[in-house]
């Protein structure tokens, strides 16, 4: 067989697995015999710990919602970080000092990782939940959240981020939303096989004895922390009814901003983790390989799909495949073109998301080869 014609099905072949048939095998091995958690005990004592740098104007909404969450208070720690704040976050918090909330202030702005390390061995809390200051919790997110705990098997629990409508969001801002749903579909079937890889950054808890420091300059702790924790043999679970709310992008602009900071962190990971890619040690390979390893492919087999079917033109059926891809680019054209349009049009807004989040990754990845991007994130519009 020519090279070409290996080049395009091997890209063919990666793109349909990896959009298509790992979810699909997921779904499968979960719906013959998924693992739900066992066992039921009291309710662990718990520790919230945010980390916030500059997030005066949302801190005290952000700490009245956790004060007012359906879990009894004289087991709930609640804990502020400053990463350096300069904007009188720290003068806020303390504000609840009152009330039991903890501030610690941190001088120097040193990244979410390095706080996490000096914080979290000292929470008094048997159960460690992450939190942001920009979501908003639930009432019971917190029940539904460490319930799993009772398993003694579960060492991690990822909550369910709703991305809520944003009044100022143009149709591609919106929709993202669908890329959402779509990846929570894989983690809630990964979680019932076994584990799913990482864990959603806003609303995720673990069991304190099980926390491992991380490199201070770790870009992705929601997904480095469960991983270490399934490597001690645990469980990580996702449980849809611990829910957390967040507005939507508002535009493609400001995703993007938040993918390639979110892939850079991938590339990081599989740099430093190498055993992550060891079928022989990593006993989530398959989730890891197939759910993020191969996402970082996608924009080279993409163009290598495109490039080798130039070369095929000869037959028919390369021809009408040739097609089809100038057909998707050019949809995702119209997409751009329609960025900042308020109605959206799905046969341009999908294409246009997908090419929006392999741009993302090709950026990622220069970002990450020429050690631009930073470990301290920019705080998110409100």
């Amino acid at each position: 067989m020519p090279t070409q014609h290996i080049l395009f099905w091997a890209s063919v072949a990666l793109l349909g697995y990896t959009y298509l048939g790992y979810p699909v095998l997921m779904f499968a091995l979960a719906s013959r015999g998924s693992r739900p958690p066992r066992g039921r005990g009291p309710e662990p004592t718990v520790t919230v710990l945010v980390v916030a740098h500059n997030e005066a104007a949302r801190v005290a909404t952000r700490l009245d919602n956790l004060l007012s969450l359906d879990y009894p208070r004289e087991q709930l720690e609640i804990v502020v970080g400053s990463d350096g704040s300069t904007d009188g976050t720290v003068d806020r918090a303390r504000e609840y000092e009152a009330v039991g909330v903890v501030v610690v202030a941190c001088p120097a702005r040193r990244g979410k990782a390095a706080v996490l390390n000096d914080l979290v061995p000292k929470a008094r809390g048997e159960v460690v939940v992450f939190a942001d200051a920009r979501q908003r919790f639930e009432t019971g997110a917190l029940r539904a959240l460490v319930a799993p705990f009772a398993d003694p098997h579960v060492g991690a629990v990822s909550g369910e981020l709703i991305m809520t409508d944003n009044a100022e969001a143009t149709a591609i801002g919106k929709g993202l939303g669908f890329y959402w749903r779509y990846e929570k579909f894989i983690r809630r079937n990964e979680a019932g096989v076994d584990s799913t890889v990482g864990a959603t950054g806003a609303i995720y808890a673990i069991r304190r004895d099980l926390f491992e420091p991380i490199p201070d300059d770790t870009i992705l702790d929601d997904v480095l922390i469960p991983v270490r924790i399934a490597a001690q043999g645990y469980r990580v679970l996702f449980e849809p009814g611990a829910r957390a709310y967040d507005r939507a992008a508002a535009t493609a602009q400001e995703e993007l901003r938040r993918k390639v900071r979110t892939i850079a962190g991938k590339f990081q990971l599989f740099s430093r983790e190498r055993w992550l890619l060891d079928p022989f040690r990593n006993r989530l390979w398959l989730q890891t390989v197939s759910h993020t390893g191969f996402r970082l492919l996608i924009p080279v087999s993409l163009v290598t799909a495109l490039g080798a079917n130039i070369f095929m033109l000869h037959a028919p059926f390369y021809r009408w495949t040739l097609a089809a891809q100038v057909l998707f680019y050019a949809a995702a054209l119209g997409g751009y073109a329609c960025r900042n349009a308020r109605r959206k049009i799905p046969l341009l807004t999908v294409p246009y998301t997908v090419c929006l989040l392999n741009w993302a990754t090709v950026l990622a990845f220069l970002r990450f080869v020429s050690r631009r991007q930073r470990v301290t994130w920019e705080k998110a519009s409100a």
